[in-house]
C-alpha cells in the first residue's frame, strides 16, 4: 500500500542500505541536509508532509537505484523493521545492534527501543527482557572509553541523572556516547569521554533519543 508511511520507511531503508543517515542520503543527492530528517515529516500544524517526486529522483539517482527496487525492498524492510522487538524467553538475552544500524532510520521507536526481528543477542545477566538492548562500538571515535568492538548495554527507559553516560542519537542519525552534564526542558549539555574534546550543547528538537548506559564489555 502507497501511504506517507510507507513512503517514508522505502527512504530510511534506502539509506540504511548504503551505510547512510538520511542526512548523509540528503546530501549525497544535492538537498538540504535535514529535508529526509523525521522532523520534516510532519508540519507544525499536525499536517503529514510527502517528500516531492523531485527529491525522490535525485535519492534514487544518487544511489543507482530504481523505483520498483525502492519500493519492493520496502516491503520486506517494513515487514521485518516495525513490530516491536521480542526478547528471548529465557530473559537473559537482548538485541545486539552495530553504531551503524543505529544511526540509521527505520531500526528504533520513538521511544529509543529497537524495533523488528531477526537481530543478533548477547546475555546479559538479571535482564528482565523489556527495557534493554546492546550496541557495539565500532572505530575509536570514542577512545579511551570504549573501543572498538565493546558492548554496551543501554536502556533507554531509565531515568537520567547527571554524570551517567549516555547513548544519544540526533535526528540527523549522529550516534554518540557521552556524559550527562546538564538537562533542562529546552537543552542538552553532553561532555564528552574522551577529555581532549569540548563539551557539548545540544537542543532537545535536536534529540531523537538518549539512552542511559548501564554496563560495558571492556
Amino acid at each position: 500500500m502507497f501511504s506517507h508511511r510507507s513512503i517514508w520507511d522505502a527512504i530510511d531503508a534506502l539509506a540504511s542500505r548504503h551505510g547512510l543517515s538520511v542526512s548523509g542520503l540528503a546530501r549525497l543527492s544535492g538537498l538540504d541536509a535535514t529535508a529526509l530528517n523525521p522532523s520534516k515529516r510532519v508540519g507544525k500544524d499536525g499536517r503529514e508532509r510527502w517528500p516531492s517526486t523531485e527529491s525522490i529522483s535525485k535519492i534514487l539517482h544518487a544511489t543507482e537505484e530504481n523505483y520498483e527496487n525502492f519500493m519492493g525492498a520496502n516491503t520486506h524492510y517494513h515487514q521485518n523493521a516495525t513490530a516491536p522487538y521480542v526478547a528471548a524467553s529465557d530473559g537473559n538475552s537482548v538485541p545486539l545492534l552495530g553504531f551503524a544500524q543505529a544511526g540509521a532510520g527505520g531500526y528504533f521507536d520513538p521511544a529509543g527501543f529497537p524495533v523488528g526481528q531477526g537481530w543478533e543477542e548477547v546475555n546479559f545477566p538479571g535482564n528482565d527482557g523489556s527495557s534493554t538492548y546492546a550496541l557495539e562500538v565500532s572505530g575509536d571515535s570514542m577512545s579511551p572509553a570504549y573501543r572498538d568492538g565493546d558492548i554496551l548495554i543501554v536502556s533507554p527507559s531509565e531515568e537520567l541523572r547527571r554524570g551517567d553516560r549516555v547513548v544519544v542519537r540526533t535526528l540527523d542519525g549522529e550516534v554518540t556516547a557521552k556524559i550527562l552534564h546538564r538537562q533542562s526542558a529546552k537543552t542538552v549539555e553532553l561532555h564528552s569521554l574522551n577529555p581532549e574534546h569540548s563539551p557539548r550543547l545540544l537542543q532537545m528538537n535536536e534529540i531523537d533519543w538518549i539512552a542511559r548506559i548501564l554496563w560495558a564489555s571492556q
